[in-house]
């Protein structure tokens, strides 16, 4: 074997592979396709944490609290939410641990992870649809605040709300941590205030909210398990948030002795532990909901707005014109925290789709405008207006992809050892479709989507979520025995010596010279190529230069 850095750069140089000088522009395209070099990770483990959580910060949940508890009642509302709570958390700590220990994103673990190197295309078309669904949510709310204290037009409101994320989501993780930061204290005063104020000056709102039935009180004091289905059906559209962490989390420095009990905390909070807060601020727009609806003229109307909760709430211990400024800004603080966030991994998973598929590289900021296009489209459509159905259909797609994901890591790499312990996602390594994790889902996303339209009757209609989640978790095991773990990986070895490790299981900060772009890369993101030098010596190539090779002369043969 060469020594590092030994080999020259391949001299018949493609167009295409010349092209790739713009996903190699590191502070703008952020590792797109590909592993998160050490060299790259500087932050530290609060840093991280700090900026993943800043991504929710949105005030979707508001809305989606006080939703689901009109519709169905306080009880069932908040049972609604436990069952959220508890599948996101169980369902997203194994996916969290992989980001941050190998350093990738979600897609690049779902390769490896029962779908094949193509498989997951359509994972990543899952996860950019939740990215505009969710910017579309928060850019709705921002023009209601913008309405309200500036008279803006709603269609014009849309439109600001969209443009302005673009200037700050153009240089990837390095503003968006800065951003994170710098926001969450005053993020936190503001959203935190109004709910204390009502606790401490007004008691009877509590048991108000207890109490609470429904628009239509028919849902009562009681639970019925049917509505504490469709209630967290609606909050289990949120399970793709997970992708959303993992794109910070991914960006985690090495664990070692020294910070093993930081990295541990960190992972948990920012990555599985997101929906802890996630959970309270849906109950926190459930109270502000009920509230508005019991105590304020017309609040009936305006219950499932966060500007508005917020903003009735302010006016009773502060002057108006203060209250609405506070209102606003946190509206907007709070609509660019989540948007930079929806804005930027959108990007990320279309152009590392755009790529496999095409073999051609036009950039993330191509995807940037793509993303906020179809956004802006759903928000002048009014899409507000019909947030539990679109939700409660997403969720099954959402939840049929994390858990398929969360089984094979849980059941087949750890209890059945099928599949192989170490994430793989390099072209030429996997298969091109693996039938267990890209079968499983396809099931349980195809029939639960059939039980949410009533195919199997009404009686089974609001359990759709746990058609869902129960095949998905089934299924990996189910079909990894079946198939007896082959279309896994294509090859064992890479070709290359080193090792992919080093001594505390962090992945290994050795760099190989590509020949491709000619350009040095960390030791987990390169692969040997079938195109040997001119002397025969074995020439080494990097995963994104792999990625866009469209005549194959690189990838390696399969290993029988």
């Amino acid at each position: 074997m060469t020594a590092l850095g030994d080999v020259p750069p391949d001299s018949t140089l493609t167009s295409d592979s010349q092209k790739q000088s713009a996903a190699l522009k590191e502070t703008l395209e952020d590792y797109t396709l590909r592993f998160a070099p050490r060299s790259y990770r500087k932050w530290g483990t609060g840093v991280v944490a700090t900026s993943a959580l800043g991504g929710i910060a949105y005030l979707a949940d508001f809305a989606i609290g006080a939703n689901i508890g009109i519709s169905y009642g306080t009880g069932n509302a908040l049972w609604g939410i436990l069952v959220f709570a508890v599948v996101i958390f169980l369902t997203g700590l194994p996916l969290a641990y992989y980001a941050a220990r190998y350093n990738i994103d979600l897609d690049l673990i779902t390769r490896g992870s029962g779908f094949g190197y193509y498989g997951s295309v359509v994972t990543n078309v899952i996860f950019a649809t939740f990215t505009f669904i969710f910017f579309a949510l928060e850019g709705s709310i921002m023009a209601q605040g913008l309405e309200l204290g500036l008279n803006i037009p709603l269609p014009i409101g849309y439109a600001v709300s969209t443009l302005m994320v673009i200037p700050l989501v153009i240089y990837g993780m390095k503003a968006l941590a800065t951003l994170q930061v710098w926001t969450t204290p005053l993020w936190l005063i503001l959203m935190v205030l109004p709910f204390v104020y009502l606790v401490v000056s007004n008691p009877d709102s509590i048991g108000q909210f207890m109490a609470y039935g429904g628009a239509d009180g028919a849902a009562g004091t009681g639970v019925n398990l049917g509505s504490v289905m469709l209630a967290a059906g609606v909050c289990l559209s949120l399970i793709a948030q997970i992708a959303e962490q993992i794109d910070y989390l991914r960006f985690m420095p090495p664990k070692t002795p020294e910070n093993s009990r930081r990295w541990w905390t960190a992972v948990l909070l920012a990555g599985p532990g997101w929906v802890i807060f996630g959970a309270l601020k849906q109950i926190v727009g459930l109270f502000l909901a009920v509230y508005l609806i019991a105590n304020v003229v017309d609040g009936s109307s305006i219950a499932n707005e966060p500007v508005h909760q917020f903003l009735e709430i302010y006016e009773n211990f502060m002057p108006g014109w203060l209250a609405m400024t506070l209102a606003v800004v946190l509206v907007v603080i709070s609509q660019i925290k989540i948007n930079v966030t929806n804005a930027y991994s959108g990007s990320l998973a279309w152009t590392n789709s755009y790529t496999r598929v095409t073999k051609s590289y036009p950039g993330r900021l191509v995807f940037v405008l793509f993303n906020l296009a179809i956004a802006l489209i759903l928000m002048e459509a009014n899409m507000f207006d019909f947030l539990n159905n679109i939700l409660g259909f997403y969720a099954n797609c959402g939840i049929a992809w994390i858990a398929v994901v969360a089984s094979d890591i849980v059941f087949n790499k750890y209890l059945l050892k099928l599949s192989p312990k170490v994430p793989e996602f390099r072209r030429g390594m996997l298969y091109a479709v693996n039938p267990v994790g890209f079968g499983s889902m396809a099931v349980s996303a195809i029939l639960s989507i059939l039980v949410f339209f009533g195919a199997f009757g009404p009686a089974i209609k609001p359990y759709s979520p746990i058609v869902a989640l129960v095949l998905a978790i089934v299924l990996p095991p189910v079909l990894a025995v079946a198939t007896k773990g082959k279309y896994y990986l294509r090859r064992t070895d890479d070709g290359i010596d080193l090792p992919m490790f080093d001594e505390y299981g962090n992945p290994s900060d050795a760099t190989l010279l590509c020949s491709v772009s000619g350009m040095e890369f960390e030791r987990p993101d390169m692969i040997a190529s079938a195109k040997k030098g001119s002397n025969g010596e074995t020439l080494y190539i990097s995963s994104l230069s792999l990625s866009t090779d469209k005549t194959g002369e690189h990838i390696l043969p399969e290993q029988t």
